[in-house]
């Protein structure tokens, strides 16, 4: 091998060659060697994949790994339990203290309006100066109504059906009470003309503002069933999460008792315990809440139903009864043939009896069935002392009819005013009952959501504690 000449000979037999000396005879200074990154072409996701199998292949790797996904797991389950069960005490709640509250004011607005109607036409029958009792009876039936329609209005969608129907009834009311205001004036006068003002008043309240009042009442009923069906619906969601979550954590004890030989690791055991709590909670709360629903369904809400078209009917029996004289068969049926508010009052009672009948096979207690036992026999009365009426009136004696309908005793009002307050009763109790039912369903689910978040805390830090036992032994 050649070399160039002059080169050092000690340089020529080690191989290398000296670095070019800078100016002054100092010697060049190494270039700097570049920090070592990532492969060209990987971002940062890669490096962590590559670094998350390199841990796996270690057991304190693999126990750092299952820690995580442990603490996490418990954590999911926790927050998915609570977010579930804080939508079904919405829901509840909505149940107890909105929607029911808002049916029932529906109904009350229907009854105050039939009874106001009612009110009318018998003060109209008591001659020309109406008493002063049965004025301010309709007058507090007209503001019962219209404070519920304010109340109403105030906790509904403006876009809801019930909000229309709302907006018929304050745009309708005005004009019925302008009518009965004219037929006061005209039958304190002595006038005719005040019995027609008081049938057309009547029309308008049986065509145009009941109509509104029960779709009103339908509404709100329906917005109550969603809100119950949501509030008992099962959070499956969570309990299919808890039971992954608990299979899990088993399946890490069973791990760490087939490499250690040790039976209980106590931070698992936590976190297993707190998974058990959870689902047991969730389990028995929400079984409580369907079963308190179901109760205020069958023995609160549909016994409310029943009650309040027994009540509605016996309240349009009883204004169809005050027609039938005031009109004095000036008003028939469509095929001319019978007297048209004596076919609505036969049909009214009869609902009145079919009603009443269901009221009591839903009633499941005395305290329910008394009321409607009673007002089942003021009914009978009722019938009786209607045809006691009928028949004075249709042989000619309308004094007498007049005295059997509205006087002060044995007369079909007083039957009326006695089926109406038995009615009253049984809505009281059912009501109550209810009440009760619900508010049971809600308080039980009421506490679920934060015990589950905390829970799913304690349990997550427990586990992570009892993973961090294991990986002590490796220092």
């Amino acid at each position: 091998m050649t070399h160039p000449p002059n080169a050092p000979a000690a340089s020529v037999a080690r191989g290398t060659a000296q670095a070019p000396a800078r100016p002054g005879g100092l010697p060049a200074q190494p270039s700097p060697v570049p920090v070592a990154g990532p492969p060209a072409g990987r971002g940062a996701w890669a490096v962590g994949r590559e670094r998350l199998r390199e841990a796996a292949t270690t057991e304190p790797g693999r126990l750092q790994i299952l820690g995580a996904v442990l603490a996490l797991l418990v954590v999911a389950f926790g927050a998915v339990t609570a977010l579930e069960v804080t939508g079904r005490t919405s829901a509840a709640d909505d149940v107890v203290s909105r929607s029911q509250p808002l049916s029932a004011d529906a109904a009350a607005i229907y009854r105050s309006l039939a009874d106001a109607d009612t009110t009318a036409a018998g003060g109209f029958l008591a001659g020309t100066l109406e008493p002063a009792e049965s004025r301010a009876r309709y007058t507090r039936d007209i503001t019962t109504a219209s404070r519920l329609l304010v109340k109403a209005a105030a906790n509904t969608d403006g876009s809801s059906a019930s909000a229309r129907e709302i907006a018929t009834l304050n745009e309708q009311l005005p004009r019925y009470t302008g009518l009965i205001e004219r037929a006061r004036a005209a039958n304190r006068q002595g006038l005719p003309l005040g019995g027609a003002y008081l049938r057309y008043a009547n029309q308008q309240m049986t065509s145009a503002l009941l109509p509104a009042a029960e779709r009103l009442y339908a509404a709100e009923t329906e917005r109550l069933h969603r809100d119950d069906d949501s509030a008992r619906a099962w959070p499956f969601l969570s309990l299919a999460l808890g039971l992954f979550v608990l299979g899990v954590l088993l399946w890490a004890q069973r791990r760490n008792y087939a490499r250690t030989n040790r039976v209980f690791n106590h931070g698992l055991l936590a976190a297993t315990a707190a998974t058990v709590v959870v689902l047991l909670w969730l389990l028995a709360a929400h079984t409580v809440t369907r079963t308190e629903l179901n109760s205020a369904r069958v023995h609160g809400q549909e016994s409310l139903q029943v009650l309040n078209t027994a009540r509605i009917s016996s309240l349009t029996a009883r204004a169809n009864e005050n027609l039938t004289l005031v009109a004095r068969g000036a008003v028939l049926t469509e095929d001319g043939k019978n007297d048209k508010y004596e076919a609505d009052y036969t049909a009214s009672m009869s609902a009145l009896t079919t009603a009443l009948a269901a009221a009591r096979e839903l009633a499941d207690d005395d305290a329910g069935r008394g009321p409607v036992d009673d007002s089942a026999a003021r009914a009978a009365d009722w019938r009786e002392r209607h045809k006691d009426a009928r028949a004075k009136d249709e042989a000619g004696d309308y004094e007498g009819a007049l005295a059997r309908v509205v006087g002060a005793e044995d007369s079909t009002g007083r039957s009326f005013d006695q089926v109406d307050a038995a009615l009253e009763r049984a809505l009281a109790h059912e009501q109550s009952e209810f009440t009760r039912s619900a508010g049971a369903a809600r308080d039980a689910l009421t506490a679920l959501p934060l015990g589950a978040a905390a829970l799913g805390i304690l349990g997550a830090a427990g586990a992570v504690l009892g993973i961090n036992r294991r990986l002590s032994e490796y220092r």
